[in-house]
């Protein structure tokens, strides 16, 4: 019953979901708000489930004095905090002056830019890995890139500045981006949609069950 239970459960909500968008009549036109408070409900108790589990693994690494424990350990120290603080000041605590403001502002914010500033460097990194002229594709990605790059930046018609309209480095990077690319990223979402499709269709018919924790 711990298996049939949720795969019943995902067929039905699954199968209801394909007939409601083909049939628009009572009671399958209401179902977008009958669910939504039942998956409102489902988030609220997953991330309460997160945040235990999260403690949980995080408390087991600082007692275990595992690898990388004094990050657990921040972890929890951050988690209490932040909870305790929004607790105390109930439902105005997210209002301007607070203190769990100024945590937001002055800790938390601070902390995103950091993380999101570090991207910059991976994404760097991962482009010097994916630009390098090893093969076909790599090289044709490494040469667009190049013209997409230097049409972008006032650098690129002033080196172009002596050519007629439209055939500037600005002018080929707008091409480049508009059809290329566009075909590119069109393929790209068709194949998604057919994974979305197929991976749907195994849920629902209980072939896949990787989200009640088993493969077989």
């Amino acid at each position: 019953m711990r298996r049939e239970v949720p795969l019943l459960i995902t067929a039905v909500v699954g199968i209801t979901f394909v007939v409601k968008y083909f049939v628009p009549h009572f009671p399958f036109n209401r179902m977008d708000a009958w669910f939504a408070d039942w998956f409102s409900i489902v988030q609220a108790c997953a991330i309460v489930l997160g945040a235990l589990n999260l403690l949980k693994l995080s408390a087991l690494k600082v007692i275990g004095q595992k690898s990388g424990w004094g990050y657990a350990l921040v972890i929890i120290l951050s988690f209490m905090l932040i909870t305790v603080i929004g607790l105390a000041e109930g439902s105005d605590y997210r209002d301007p002056g607070t203190s769990f403001d100024w945590l937001y502002v002055n800790m938390f914010i601070p902390l995103s830019a950091t993380m999101f500033s570090i991207l910059a460097f991976f994404v760097a990194s991962a482009s010097y890995r994916a630009f390098r002229a090893r093969n076909y594709e790599a090289t044709v990605l490494l040469i667009a890139a190049f013209f997409v790059m230097i049409g972008r930046v006032p650098v690129g018609d002033v080196i172009t500045g002596f050519m007629p309209e439209g055939y500037r480095f600005s002018d080929l990077a707008i091409w480049i981006m508009d059809y290329p690319q566009t075909a590119g990223q069109r393929a790209i979402m068709i194949g998604i949609g057919l994974g979305v499709v197929s991976t749907s269709l195994r849920v629902i018919l209980g072939i896949e069950r990787a989200h009640i924790g088993t493969g077989d």
